[in-house]
């Protein structure tokens, strides 16, 4: 179940395995066999039981074929005769257009249908009204397709009958776990699952019980794809099943890159290989590089290929591709930046410094202890031809922080920083949430604040602790609505409230700092507010400044005037380990102690 492409990559859950016998052709008709299908066992029709079927389109020529297949009589109806003369085709007993509920009651011996599975789309409310009077009591009427329906209660209140509308391809669908992360449900508990429904029709069709060759009215080669939608779009000719054929060399010749530009004279910048191209990338990053002189785009990759080619048109990269292969080899690529998903920051710094390429890595750095651990020995082993590892902490090269850091820097007393986080709710099933790829909010997202405050008080935290919400109303992600508090080597103290439970009319950040008679409030990067010596100053900012492009400027310097490292990578371990350990705390209810070795 994935894209029209040559070459698709998909969860497990979303493929199943073709009987011999069975034709690439026919297979194709699987995923759609399996909207059939899940509405066929929502019906729980058994052996001999009437089936009506209201909308004999491709869905549900498929619905009567599976219904046949399972020894149950099936009439339908549909408003087009050739439609219902296929239907008899495909099993079933009787088929007419515009059938009455009276026609279904004579049909059964006045008893009514046993189940009726609605497979038509329409905005008219006259499917539902038939299925209603054409059940027979305490009946069972499953919604497929698409109908209007402002139910009509008494039909369903005198025979007590069912209803339901099916989920696509049954259990498993829009759940992310099942269709992106490979947790499967236990059969033991759910028989039919999306992935075994698929299965299910496939082995029909290779036992010879399911035949969809009649359902195919179109062959049309994939290079003239736009010509079957065109056909469906314009209705000039009756269609059903119109299937797109691949050449069998397509898949030989697949590339994996592009190019998008000839490559420019030598300039003396730093040639740009970039992991990822999602919207952060789009938005924020990718233009920052480009607009940075120490760098120049080379290669943009993504999994998809298309945002990378639209991107890199647009950003002037040389080359795009979906091979993260030639980032790393490529000798022309002088550093590497990471703006993937969470789970890939970690193989890929320690592939850059394997290839002893400079890296920047978007947030977080990695999402377990483990993988710090192991970038700790790929550093220790590389020595002095280790790379610079930067990690994308902004808010430390904000107009906004460096204001407040200088404001401060005489003082020699430990600081008290607060950081307030309005974050907005996230659903659970969002990638950001899943401990797996994107490490959880505090991991992935709250390691700013633990950040800027290490930055502010000029000192890596030793100690952490968290503490978040709960109790009988709490969501079913409470991670995000946590206080976090801190304690850095000089004494200072910090607290991280990252808070998902306001509203999105309110600012997003807040830093108050306090010591040595001194206070600096940060008003999401837009103002600064300093007192001191009874005296307060208000600095409005240009607009909002995180420091994204400021970060990037730093990491290019460090480059190429050989500066030194904009964070040091004790910094970076310490926030990263304070992060992660947060997390720990927040399970365990004690605080963590933080070894900065």
């Amino acid at each position: 179940n994935g894209p029209h492409a040559e070459i698709v990559s998909i969860s497990k859950h979303l493929c199943a395995r073709i009987p011999d016998g069975v034709s690439f052709e026919r297979a194709g008709f699987a995923v759609l066999g399996a909207i059939a299908m899940q509405g066929v066992r929502l019906s729980k029709a058994t052996l001999g039981e009437t089936v009506f079927v209201i909308g004999l389109g491709l869905i549900g020529q498929l619905t009567v074929g599976l219904l046949t297949a399972a020894g149950c009589h099936v009439i339908g109806t549909d408003l087009d005769a050739d439609k219902c003369a296929l239907a008899l085709k495909m099993g079933a007993r009787f088929a007419q257009p515009n059938l009455l509920a009276e026609d279904v009651s004579h049909g059964t011996g006045g008893l009514g249908a046993d189940a009726v599975l609605i497979t038509a789309s329409t905005k008219s409310n006259v499917p539902i009204d038939l299925a209603a009077a054409a059940v027979r009591a305490k009946g069972r009427v499953v919604l497929v397709g698409v109908v209007g329906l402002e139910l009509d209660r008494r039909p369903f209140y005198f025979k007590e009958a069912e209803f339901v509308v099916s989920c696509s391809y049954g259990p498993g669908r829009y759940d992310p776990d099942y269709e992106e992360r490979g947790h499967d449900y236990p059969a033991a508990w759910v028989r039919w699952t999306e992935q075994r429904n698929i299965q299910a029709v496939l082995d029909l069709m290779g036992a010879g019980r399911l035949d969809v060759s009649p359902l195919i009215s179109h062959r049309i080669p994939i290079e003239r794809a736009e010509q079957a939608y065109q056909l469906i779009e314009s209705g000039t000719e009756p269609y059903l099943g119109i299937v797109l054929q691949y050449s069998a060399t397509a898949a030989d010749q697949v590339q994996r890159s592009i190019l998008l530009r000839g490559a420019p004279a030598k300039t003396g910048r730093i040639g740009a290989g970039v992991l990822g191209a999602g919207n952060f990338a789009r938005m924020v990053l990718l233009p920052a590089i480009r607009g940075c002189d120490a760098f120049t785009p080379r290669v943009l990759c993504s999994a998809g290929g298309v945002s990378a080619a639209h991107s890199g048109r647009k950003l002037a990269f040389e080359r795009a591709t979906t091979d993260e292969d030639e980032v790393f080899s490529d000798d022309g690529v002088g550093a590497v930046f990471s703006i993937t998903q969470h789970d890939q920051h970690a193989p890929h710094v320690l592939r850059a410094i394997a290839a002893r390429k400079p890296i920047f890595v978007e947030k977080p750095l990695c999402l377990t202890v483990e993988e710090l651990h192991r970038i700790d020995v790929a550093l220790e082993e590389a020595g002095d031809q280790a790379p610079l590892i930067m990690v994308g902490f902004n808010r430390r090269f904000s107009s906004a922080g460096k204001i407040v850091k200088e404001f401060f820097q005489k003082t020699t007393e430990p600081l008290t920083v607060s950081v307030r986080f309005n974050a907005g709710a996230i659903p659970s099933e969002h990638w950001t949430q899943s401990d797996e790829i994107g490490g959880g909010r505090i991991v992935g997202e709250a390691c700013h604040g633990i950040d800027l405050a290490t930055f502010l008080c000029g000192s890596p935290p030793v100690r952490v602790y968290a503490e978040s919400v709960g109790g009988g109303h709490a969501p079913a992600i409470v991670d995000d609505q946590c206080f976090i508090t801190l304690r850095h080597a000089n004494g200072s103290i910090s607290n991280i409230a990252y808070l998902a439970g306001g509203d999105k009319a309110f600012p997003k950040e807040r830093i108050e700092v306090l010591g040595g008679g001194r206070v600096a409030v940060i008003d999401d990067f837009r103002q600064v507010t300093t007192c001191a010596q009874g005296r307060t100053r208000t600095q409005r900012l240009k607009g909002q400044d995180k420091g994204h492009a400021a970060e990037i400027a730093a990491f290019g310097r460090a480059l190429t005037h050989g500066a030194t490292a904009p964070i040091s990578w004790s910094d970076l371990r310490a926030v990263t380990l304070a992060s992660l350990l947060a997390v720990q705390s927040l399970r365990e209810g004690l605080p963590k102690e933080i070894r900065n070795e």
